[in-house]
């Protein structure tokens, strides 16, 4: 029980600060050379921007040995490399070099990422850890185990962070689609505003569902999925109304891919007997501490 950290989960923190490192600078290079971008890639690099600093709460979770930072990383990772190659490509012709080669030393980093987060046994061991916390007692100021608590399945957390970013991913392509109200087209405020009233709704749905889905209510699972794909049916139209293809694919292509983890997420718990009620779990399988009395 000592705050010694293995060399894998220091040597993830570095990578996840070059990682954060180089996505900024891609997306700043690709504004550099883009001469087609406007004003849905202005929106588009600013919101990428800000992305990036997610990783420095990654490494922040990671440092803490916190459990959730394997499925934040899993998330972040993924939307990372669609929010940057929905930059790099452009409108027209072939994407610059620099924005090309920049993409693959993220995507290599990412994927040593997520490598470490998911196959490194040192690394799982950190995460898995009991949680330290100072205590006030006779012998003074200690720091001792806080007391256990069942941890939260890994895909519960993956569907989880995959649901949060439903609202950030609508509210982005909302905004750029704010842009043709620039361009005096007025008649579609009522769709923009009701667009972006449905992405704030969103949020609070997903938090309220979420938390009964750590609980393992079986009912919030099935409501995740009525709202997953409301979301797509929602989203996926108006990307294509308001933005067109190519923003049904830059705008829409994300948020598909975060329904499709959340859908995995929440199938892979449901195997594994999260949303089982304990009555059922404890008749079908034996007690352990029955059959090992010693334990």
């Amino acid at each position: 029980m000592t705050e010694s950290r293995p060399a894998a989960v220091r040597v993830l923190a570095v990578l996840l600060a070059m990682t954060a490192l180089a996505t900024a600078s891609v997306e700043w290079l690709n504004w550099y050379y883009a001469t087609d971008g406007g004003y849905p890639l202005f929106v588009r690099t600013a919101w990428a921007l800000l992305r990036s600093l997610l990783f420095l709460v990654l490494i922040f979770h990671l440092w803490r040995g916190r459990h959730g930072a394997a499925p934040f990383g899993l998330i972040l990772a993924v939307t990372t490399l669609f929010a940057l190659a929905r930059l790099v490509v452009p409108k027209q012709g072939a994407p610059a070099v620099p924005g090309i080669i920049g993409f693959g030393v993220v995507a290599v980093l990412c994927l040593i990422v997520v490598l470490l987060l998911y196959r490194s046994a040192s690394v799982q061991e950190f995460l898995s850890r009991p949680k330290l916390r100072w205590w006030i007692s006779r012998d003074g100021l200690t720091r001792k185990p806080m007391p256990s608590r069942p941890q939260v399945p890994g895909w519960v957390l993956t569907t989880r962070v995959a649901v949060f970013s439903y609202s950030a991913l609508m509210l982005v392509a909302c905004v750029v689609a704010a842009g043709r109200l620039l361009d005096g087209d007025v008649t579609l405020l009522p769709l923009i505003v009701g667009w972006f009233v449905f992405a704030l709704m969103v949020s609070y749905v997903a938090l309220f569902l979420s938390i009964f889905l750590v609980k393992g209510k079986r009912w919030a699972r099935l409501q995740l999925v009525l709202l997953t794909l409301l979301v797509l049916l929602v989203h996926l139209p108006l990307c294509r109304l308001l933005l067109g293809v190519d923003g049904l694919v830059r705008d829409g292509g994300p948020l598909l891919v975060a329904a499709l983890l959340a859908l995995w997420g929440l199938w892979r718990a449901g195997r594994n007997g999260h949303f089982v009620p304990a009555a059922q779990r404890s008749t079908a399988q034996p007690d352990p501490a029955a059959t090992h009395p010693t334990q």
